[in-house]
């Protein structure tokens, strides 16, 4: 039988993110995405069904829910997160005998179309961080920022939270936390090294306050950089450059995708990456493979 205190969806719900959190150690931001995903359902299901109670809810119930967000005009993807949100939500409720059943169980993930990430050529990156300033400390930064996140294809959030005592610029490495609260070492390279001494040799002091802490890159005001103002600050210099769509993943799937252009094993590059899966890693053999067909079609006097 379920247990009688986990009669609220929410309740199970709270339950389920503080799992998460604690134990799994997954992100804020997953822990959101799910809490919403969760909560959306909960909310139609208390409104459509008078459902509260998760050991009430059966496949047709979710089912049900999926098809109307869908005739709304959710896409695939969105609808793919709901369904693992679902799936791993009553997964854990059933295997903690807190439901007597798990009706997402059988429920198929939907079926999406495989978009081949975005990149920069090898010119473009390299126009891009030549156009960078470095002669004032937040030009310094931003070109250090830049370096680094072509250099190591770190996730935009794993550069903003990086502290000093993570960079070892004599081995030319850094040591990053990623998803899951995992860490790994990724290599530096020799002008993203450069581009950071600089940057810690005569622009983060000119940043730095009473309250500043660890971390590398600083605000003007002393303080972390957030995701979002680095995404704008990448999207304005880029724009200067005269590169329109830039953002911060776009230059790790640009490090993935010349790594493996040139010669690099993809083992090695999930590695770097922080891929839990090799079959993440293998979107970057697409766009090598459609790289090459676009360049035998242009060539080949067949092609």
């Amino acid at each position: 039988m379920a247990a009688v205190f986990l009669w609220r969806m929410n309740e199970a719900i709270d339950r389920f993110i503080l799992y998460l959190a604690t134990e799994r150690g997954l992100s804020e931001n997953y822990q959101l995405s799910t809490r919403i995903s969760l909560e959306g359902l909960g909310d139609w299901l208390e409104s459509t069904h008078r459902i509260t109670d998760p050991n009430a809810v059966t496949t047709q119930h979710i089912a049900d829910y999926l098809a109307q967000r869908k005739a709304d005009g959710l896409a695939p993807a969105s609808i793919k997160v709901i369904v693992v949100a679902a799936k791993i939500f009553f997964r854990f409720l059933h295997a903690r005998q807190l439901v007597d059943h798990d009706p997402a169980a059988v429920l198929p993930l939907p079926r999406i179309e495989q978009y081949l990430p975005e990149t920069l050529n090898e010119a473009q990156v390299e126009a891009f961080i030549e156009s960078i300033p470095t002669n004032d400390p937040l030009g310094l930064r931003d070109r250090a920022m830049i370096e680094l996140l072509y250099a190591s294809g770190l996730r935009v959030s794993e550069m903003a939270n990086a502290q000093l005592d993570q960079l070892h610029l004599e081995e030319k490495v850094i040591r990053v936390t990623g998803k899951g609260n995992k860490t790994r070492v990724v290599p530096l390279g020799s002008k993203a090294r450069a581009a950071i001494e600089a940057y810690l040799e005569n622009g983060r002091p000119h940043l730095v306050n009473r309250r500043t802490k660890g971390h590398i890159f600083l605000s003007v005001r002393g303080g972390k950089l957030t995701t979002v103002r680095c995404w704008q600050i990448i999207k304005t210099r880029a724009e200067h450059a005269g590169l329109k769509g830039v953002y911060p993943h776009l230059l790790r799937h640009s490090f993935a995708t010349h790594l493996l252009g040139n010669g690099a094993d993809l083992r090695i590059i999930q590695e770097m990456l922080g891929h839990a899966d090799i079959s993440t890693t293998q979107i970057y053999t697409h766009v090598e493979q459609a790289r090459l067909k676009a360049i035998h079609r242009q060539f080949h006097p067949r092609g």
